[in-house]
């Protein structure tokens, strides 16, 4: 199926590596002028490089849009470029790895996690969609987390900061009806990136077996997640269903924060 995308041009935020790039990557492969951001300028680079290098159009962009300051450098970065059709909310995730208590999970904990999660969004929607309205297209898309919908006592903040980034995406639909421009977002269960690798070395260290990964990952997929399908989720998974929610097929959806997590979630 062709995505129509040629010729649009996307920010994909924290794309230098793991979904957003993966994102970033697919997204240039359907003939998407990308920008890559992330807060490391080689690990960026490096993304931006590998696009080119298979034959797409990418740029690099840097900053911290979890504070204000580094977004607005961030967005004057995307302006002197022209601006974006497409805008993927890709940046967030969980304040600490560690698996602190919810009582541990201080209220300065909660504070920083909705800058990461949600005022990051917040900042790069009004920087950005005047000009989408304006032109009469564009797409919005935020990556939420199924513990929006199913939250762990050990990631509390995080869960709440991407449940409310879901709420985000439904009010921002009704506040763009009519104008050509949609507002979508993607929950993605366990994604088996490289920021995890940790994590699954150290279950399998608890199972006796050292340092295999593979073995970790496996206990994971049989005995943490329990979800229906037999395979870890790929940032590629993800990064397939943004490029349909960027492209002119989606315009009869607007609104709707899809479930792509292997079954785990247990809800209608």
């Amino acid at each position: 199926m062709q995505m129509q995308l040629t010729g649009k041009r996307a920010l994909v935020t924290g794309s230098s590596s793991g979904i957003g790039r993966a994102i970033a990557e697919m997204l240039a492969s359907e003939g998407v002028e990308v920008i890559v951001h992330g807060r490391d300028a080689e690990r960026s680079r490096c993304a931006m490089e590998a696009i080119m290098a298979d034959g797409g159009k990418a740029h690099c962009v840097l900053g911290d849009l979890a504070t204000a300051q580094g977004a607005e450098q961030v967005i004057e970065q995307v302006n002197a470029l022209g601006g974006v059709d497409i805008l993927v909310n890709n940046i967030g995730g969980a304040v600490s790895m560690a698996n602190t208590s919810w009582f541990d999970d201080r209220p300065e904990d909660w504070a920083q996690s909705c800058q990461q999660n949600l005022i990051a969004a917040v900042r790069l929607i009004h920087a950005f969609t005047p000009a989408m309205k304006e032109r009469g297209w564009g797409r919005v898309i935020q990556i939420s987390s199924r513990n929006a919908i199913s939250p762990h006592a050990d990631l509390s903040s995080y869960g709440a900061a991407k449940a409310a980034l879901n709420n985000l995406t439904l009010s921002l639909s009704k506040a763009l009806a009519g104008t050509g421009v949609t507002s979508n977002g993607i929950m993605p269960g366990l994604i088996a990136t490289p920021q995890l690798d940790g994590w699954f070395l150290e279950l399998a260290r608890k199972q006796g077996v050292g340092d295999d990964l593979d073995a970790g990952k496996q206990f994971a997929l049989k005995n943490v997640i329990r979800q229906t399908v037999d395979r870890l989720g790929r940032p590629e998974d993800v990064a397939g269903l943004v490029c349909y929610i960027a492209s002119p097929r989606s315009d009869f959806m607007t609104g709707t924060t899809i479930r792509m997590d292997g079954g785990s979630t247990p809800t209608v």
